[in-house]
């Protein structure tokens, strides 16, 4: 076989083989978004500041103008 035709077919095997593991990978991190969403929400909901039921909350904009009348 010529080195030309090689160093072609080795050439088109490792690009091929370069796209089969990025699509291996990308599959992989799809197939795993399920488990991120959820450990994500976890910790959002974990780091959140807590609303404690003795802070006073403002009354919003219709408190403010039966306040105001």
């Amino acid at each position: 076989m010529p080195v030309i035709v090689e160093a072609f077919l080795v050439s088109i095997g490792m690009v091929f083989g370069f796209f089969m593991i990025f699509l291996l990978i990308f599959l992989v991190a799809l197939m795993l978004l399920p488990v991120e969403k959820s450990l994500s929400k976890m910790v959002w909901e974990i780091t959140m500041p807590r609303r404690s039921s003795t802070q006073q909350q403002s009354p919003g904009f219709k408190g403010f103008s039966q306040k105001h009348r």
